[in-house]
């Protein structure tokens, strides 16, 4: 199978996932925005209705946030369980195994779209004007992307080991949901320190942040930053790739088992 096949067949079954998904449930496609609006909801009232946070721009901050860390969390655990999930299919035909959680990032990537339009949307009615800055926008998905396809890669190899390890990712994207600085600002500590650590040692807390710098205040990503998360991302992908090429079989037995 040649790279151009590979990446029509990844789409492909992206768009007969999304189309029978669809088909499911009475609003179909209208989920791809009603369910995030819900999720922003539910947190716009404990945090700023209950908890009254006072930032008067707190919806649209909770927004570029959480909008984008339901892109990485919902891809990385629908893609864990991947391969296990096709075991059927890999028990039928020998292919690259990176093919079936590559389907379901590239799916999340499809309603990923039609949410960054929505944020948009809410922005421009929020009172935010578009500028060349928010050019600065696209290495950021890049790197986002990059980023949530190694992760889901690593999920999809650990659970086809050990089913337990689909718990474990679920329980890790809770802890990352409460410390990867969603609904509060990591550079409103009170330690300069602690948000350079945080910020440093959390991935999806830079490129959250770098979200809100770039649509929220017009101020460009740190590149360096952004291009060491990018290049980890990269090579941890490439280390992924060979490690599920070399072992195809392996992992096969063990989603079969």
């Amino acid at each position: 199978m040649s790279l151009v096949q590979y990446f029509r067949l990844v789409d492909t079954m992206a768009r007969m996932s999304l189309r029978a998904e669809a088909s499911r449930y009475f609003l179909g496609y209208i989920w791809w925005i009603l369910e995030p609006m819900l999720w922003v909801s539910v947190f716009y009232v404990v945090f700023e209705v209950l908890l009254q946070t006072g930032r008067a721009d707190f919806l649209v901050f909770l927004m570029c946030g959480k909008l984008a860390f339901l892109w990485f969390s919902k891809s990385v655990n629908q893609a864990a369980n991947s391969i296990v999930m096709n075991r059927g299919l890999v028990g039928r035909i020998n292919v690259t195994k990176t093919l079936f959680p590559l389907a379901v990032v590239q799916e999340g990537l499809y309603r990923q779209g039609a949410v960054f339009l929505l944020l948009f949307g809410v922005l421009l009615v929020w009172g935010y004007t578009p500028s060349p800055t928010w050019l600065c926008l696209v290495p950021v998905v890049l790197v986002n992307y990059l980023m949530i396809v190694a992760c889901a890669y690593i999920g999809a190899c650990l659970v086809c080991l050990v089913r337990d390890f689909s718990m474990i990712i679920a329980l890790g994207m809770t802890f990352l949901l409460f410390t990867s600085g969603i609904f509060w600002d990591v550079r409103a500590l009170p330690d300069p320190a602690m948000t350079g650590l945080v910020l440093a040692v959390n991935p999806l807390a830079f490129l959250l942040d770098a979200y809100r710098q770039v649509l929220m205040f017009n101020t460009p990503p740190d590149w360096a930053h952004l291009g060491w998360v990018g290049l980890g991302s990269a090579a941890l992908l490439y280390v992924m790739v060979v490690i599920m090429r070399r072992n195809s079989q392996y992992f096969a037995l063990k989603a079969l088992s």
